[in-house]
C-alpha cells in the first residue's frame, strides 16, 4: 500500500490487487487496514481489485510485495496475464527456502517464457515511515541500465530517492540477510543487554553478510550502501521492525509459534534464517550469528546460551572475508 500511495503522488495510475476477498471490499469500502498500517488511508486514485486479470490489464509495471516465501505461487497464478515487455519489481526482502534462490531469480524462472525486466528495490523503507512522506532512500538494482534510471524517475520525489544499482545479487542478499541479524539484535534486546552488544552484532553481522554475498557474485561495496548497512541499522534499531520484535520476545523467553501465531504481518527473517543457514553451510561459509540464530529458532537453544557461544569463539583478527 504504501509504493502504491508513491507511485499516486508521482502521478501514476495504479491498481491494487488484493488476493484476499475480505480484506478487498474492507480496501474498497474503508480504504484503510488498521492492523497492518493504522491511521493510513488508501488514495483514492488507488484502484483496488481482486481479479488478477483486472489488475494487470494493459499494464507496463507491475511491482511485486508479495511476502517471499509465497511469491512463487503468486505468480504461477498470473503468469498468462502478465504482458509482455513489461517491467517487473521486486519488493520482498527473503530467500526461497526449497530453492536458496533470490527473488528475481524467482521471478525468472516463472516468466522464463516472457520478454520482461526484473528489478529489485530495496533499503530502509518501513512502510509505516513511508506512508507518512517521511523522507528516505532506496536502491533499485537490475542488469538492466536504461530501465534502471527509468524506475529511478518513477519512484523518485520529495520524500523517497531512488539510487541505482546494477549489482541485484549485492542488493538482495543485503535486503534479505539483514534480518538474520535483526532478529539477533531483537534476541539481545529482549535479554536486557545493551547498545555495545547492537554496535557489535550489526558490525559482525555486516562482516558474514558480506562474506557470504561475495562468494555468491555480489560486489562488497554493495553492502556499504543503502541496501546493506542502511537497512542493517534501520531494521536492527526501529521499533517498526517485525524481525527484531520477533527476537526481543524470543529473547524474553517466549516460543516462536506463540509469536508468530500472535502477528498479523508476516516476519521475512525466520524464513530466511532457515535459507541463510543452508547457504553458509553450502558454500563454507562462516557465519557464527546467522548459526547461533538458526539454532535459538529452530533448535531450541536458549538464546542466552547462544550469546555466550558467540563470545566464547576462538579469537582472531578483524576481516570481513
Amino acid at each position: 500500500m504504501a509504493v502504491s500511495q508513491i507511485l499516486t503522488d508521482n502521478g501514476a495510475s495504479v491498481t491494487l490487487w488484493e488476493f484476499d476477498s475480505k480484506i478487498c471490499k474492507q480496501l474498497v469500502e474503508e480504504r484503510k487496514q488498521e492492523d497492518k498500517l493504522p491511521g493510513f488511508k488508501l488514495p483514492e486514485k488507488v484502484g483496488v481489485t481482486n481479479l488478477i486479470d483486472e489488475a494487470l490489464e494493459n499494464k507496463s509495471l507491475i511491482v511485486l510485495a508479495v511476502p517471499a516465501q509465497y511469491l512463487r505461487q503468486s505468480l504461477l497464478k498470473a503468469v498468462d496475464r502478465i504482458p509482455e515487455n513489461s517491467i517487473v519489481v521486486n519488493l520482498a526482502k527473503g530467500i526461497e527456502n526449497k530453492t536458496l534462490k533470490r527473488m528475481s531469480e524467482v521471478i525468472t524462472d516463472v516468466l522464463k517464457d516472457k520478454n520482461v525486466t526484473v528489478s529489485t528495490l530495496s533499503g530502509p523503507s518501513h512502510a509505516e515511515e513511508v506512508v507518512r512522506r517521511m523522507p528516505t532512500t532506496v536502491v533499485i538494482a537490475g542488469k538492466n541500465e536504461r530501465k534502471n534510471e527509468q524506475l529511478q524517475e518513477l519512484f523518485s520525489n520529495s520524500y523517497f530517492r531512488a539510487y541505482k544499482s546494477s549489482d541485484i545479487i549485492g542488493v538482495e542478499l543485503g535486503g534479505s540477510l539483514k534480518n538474520i541479524i535483526a532478529i539477533a539484535a531483537g534476541i539481545a534486546s529482549g535479554l536486557g543487554l545493551g547498545d555495545n552488544t547492537l554496535g557489535a552484532l550489526v558490525t559482525r553481522g555486516l562482516a558474514e553478510i558480506t562474506r557470504l554475498g561475495i562468494v555468491l557474485g555480489a560486489k562488497s561495496e554493495t553492502f556499504a550502501g543503502l541496501s546493506g548497512v542502511g537497512d542493517l541499522i534501520t531494521t536492527c534499531a526501529s521499533r517498526h521492525s517485525r524481525n527484531r520484535y520477533v527476537g526481543e520476545r524470543i529473547g524474553k523467553g517466549e516460543k516462536l509459534d506463540e509469536i508468530l501465531s500472535t502477528m498479523t504481518m508476516i516476519a521475512e527473517g525466520v524464513e530466511t534464517t532457515r535459507a541463510g543457514f543452508d547457504l553458509s553451510r553450502m558454500h563454507e561459509v562462516e557465519m557464527p550469528i546467522t548459526k547461533e540464530v538458526y539454532k535459538v529458532l529452530f533448535e531450541n537453544k536458549p538464546p542466552g546460551e547462544a550469546v555466550w557461544e558467540l563470545m566464547g569463539r576462538e579469537l582472531k583478527s578483524e576481516v570481513w572475508r
